[in-house]
């Protein structure tokens, strides 16, 4: 089976999650690992993103779009959240712009650290509006997301990759 795994990572969280999906994978059957182009003929495309407002990637966004009676494995981190509610929500709207000729084996989500001026315009925001307790969670969620993709994340992704290739 020719796999391959194309991702669009900004921090480095979804890079990592890829190399570790990598290394679940037969290298004779790793036709392609890195970010989306064009011309990438594969069997299963295990395709990974960071999390821009709700939704992958602009990348990964029209990789996605262009891929028609294909297999897909989507996985994706992101800096808010850690619910599997909210991974659902996120998936599903991944899920939207993939064409429905496409067999989707199955998602995995998990957390993972956000930029530090994200923590800092929230640092200001409290500074401003003391009494705002949603700001307080969103610092107290930023600061449980830079402890991740941590080892529980990565030993999940690799249960998830060993069922979507067996």
């Amino acid at each position: 089976m020719k796999i391959a795994i194309i991702y669009d990572s900004i921090t480095g969280n979804t890079k990592k999650i890829a190399e570790e999906i990598k290394k679940e994978i037969d290298e004779s059957n790793l036709i392609y690992f890195g970010e989306p182009e064009k011309e990438i003929e594969a069997d299963l495309y295990i395709v990974g993103s960071w999390t821009d407002k709700g939704m992958c990637s602009k990348k990964i966004t029209e990789f996605l779009k262009q891929l028609k009676n294909k297999k897909i494995a989507y996985f994706g981190t992101a800096g808010f959240g850690g619910s599997i509610e909210y991974y659902e929500k996120l998936y599903n709207r991944v899920k939207e712009i993939i064409d429905s000729s496409n067999t989707i084996l199955g998602y995995f989500y998990c957390q993972g650290k956000m930029p530090m001026s994200i923590r800092d315009r929230y640092v200001k925001l409290i500074t401003e509006n003391p009494e705002d307790k949603n700001i307080q969670v969103s610092i107290e969620n930023f600061d449980e997301a830079l402890m991740h993709p941590n080892y529980e994340d990565i030993s999940n992704v690799k249960k998830w990759i060993e069922g979507i290739i067996n």
